[in-house]
């Protein structure tokens, strides 16, 4: 199935003009965005201008500046871009959630997104007809990665983690990670779909990705994953899925 798409990146700031008046995105096409999470006070006063009335009050709720203004700039080039996409006003886009906490268009439409954001970058994915999930974490030291592995990871990559040299072990934590965070959320069950019930891959350039699923072996092969080009200060994977009901 993945083979059936064509992958494009981007950049926010350059590359395809987020102000244009329409963006297009072909139905075999997948379009993942990169933006620094820069504290540009014009751009934050500008972008808030983009939320709604509960986006604003919930960015008052974070008491740390760095929190409360990624959340505004995720928000904000969310709305940009699926404004673009759809070719409407940003201000005019209304968002539901679903059971289990997942974003989407409070409308009808085959054009699904998904959005994630770690220190410094934050990832916007879009694609039409099909379901996605992308994540990106910052790769730094974490003294308990393999106490966390051997508590949600399967036994497959806690193996494979358990394996590696010392000073490769965060790197591979975190690739595995957001490869296992990027399908979950394109499952659209999150963390209620348990992280040992698959396996990833933890090799830095795998053939494949996702390896294997449980209960229902067949699950895996209507799924897609592969690694996002994010720099080696961070480790990044998008899912994409059949076809959206």
């Amino acid at each position: 199935m993945g083979h059936d798409l064509t992958f494009e990146f981007f950049d926010f700031t350059d590359g395809i003009d987020p102000s244009a008046a329409h963006v297009a995105l072909p139905f075999d096409v997948v379009h993942v965005w990169r933006r620094p999470l820069l504290p540009d006070a014009s751009v934050l006063e500008q972008e808030q201008k983009l939320l709604c009335d509960e986006e604003r009050e919930r960015a008052l709720r974070y008491r740390v500046d760095s929190a409360r203004n990624a959340f505004l700039l995720t928000r904000g080039a969310l709305r940009l871009l699926l404004a673009n996409y759809l070719g409407e006003s940003p201000q005019q886009l209304r968002f539901r959630l679903t059971e289990y906490g997942k974003p989407l268009l409070d409308r009808v439409t085959d054009l699904h997104f998904n959005v994630s954001h770690t220190d410094g970058l934050v990832l916007l994915a879009f694609v039409r007809k099909h379901r996605v999930g992308v994540d990106v974490e910052k790769i730094r030291t974490q003294p308990d990665a393999l106490k966390l592995a051997r508590r949600f990871f399967s036994d497959k990559e806690r193996r494979e983690l358990e394996n590696l040299p010392t000073d490769a072990l965060p790197a591979g934590f975190f690739r595995c990670w957001s490869r296992k965070e990027a399908y979950i959320k394109a499952s659209g069950k999150g963390l209620s779909l348990p992280l040992n019930e698959f396996d990833v891959s933890v090799k830095e350039h795998p053939g494949q990705i996702l390896l294997a699923t449980r209960p229902d072996p067949g699950e895996a092969r209507r799924w897609f994953l592969r690694d996002v080009p994010v720099g080696s200060e961070y480790a990044a994977a998008i899912a994409i899925g059949d076809v959206a009901e």
